[in-house]
């Protein structure tokens, strides 16, 4: 059996923004057990030329809601990016979840060949869906969930590869 559209995209996107709003869960409870400002990890960012962590779970949860939608030729739905808490970005997780949730197989599998056009940049970019979703989209994603992780490791928070598996 060959690997379809759907099963390379929406389950993946599912399972690792569930484990990033679980990393959340873990994060909460460590600043308030440590008297941290949750401000400090949601504005924490790796390098000063990179986003921080609510930029980055914003980003990922783009990619991963624009990708199911442009794969099954929907309308993509626009969140505002105004998240400052935890509550907020967990909010974000499960509304994309809910989201992706609503988008079926019939829907992506056949969009192998799709033409996606983007504009980063003010530069357009082509794709066909499969060349989308594995060279770019997926990537990206996962780009931006594991340095969400990273930021979150770097400011003290003990997770470990488990934490960012989840359960396989």
């Amino acid at each position: 059996m060959s690997l379809s559209m759907y099963q390379a995209s929406v389950p993946v996107f599912i399972r690792m923004l569930i484990n990033l709003s679980t990393i959340l869960d873990k994060t909460a409870a460590h600043a308030e057990a440590k008297k941290i400002d949750p401000g400090a990890f949601i504005n924490a960012r790796l390098a000063p030329d990179m986003f921080a962590l609510n930029r980055q779970i914003q980003i990922a949860t783009d990619s991963a809601k624009g990708c199911a939608a442009r794969l099954a030729n929907i309308e993509i739905p626009s969140y505002a990016d105004t998240e400052t808490t935890f509550a907020e970005l967990k909010a974000r997780i499960a509304k994309t979840i809910a989201f992706l949730e609503s988008v079926n197989a019939t829907q992506i599998d056949g969009s192998e060949d799709r033409k996606i056009t983007l504009k980063i940049g003010g530069k357009e970019m082509n794709f066909q869906g499969q060349q989308y979703l594995l060279n770019f989209v997926l990537p990206n994603f996962y780009f931006h969930v594991v340095t969400a992780y990273a930021i979150l490791r770097h400011n003290g928070l003990e997770c470990g590869k488990k934490d960012y598996l989840g359960s396989v």
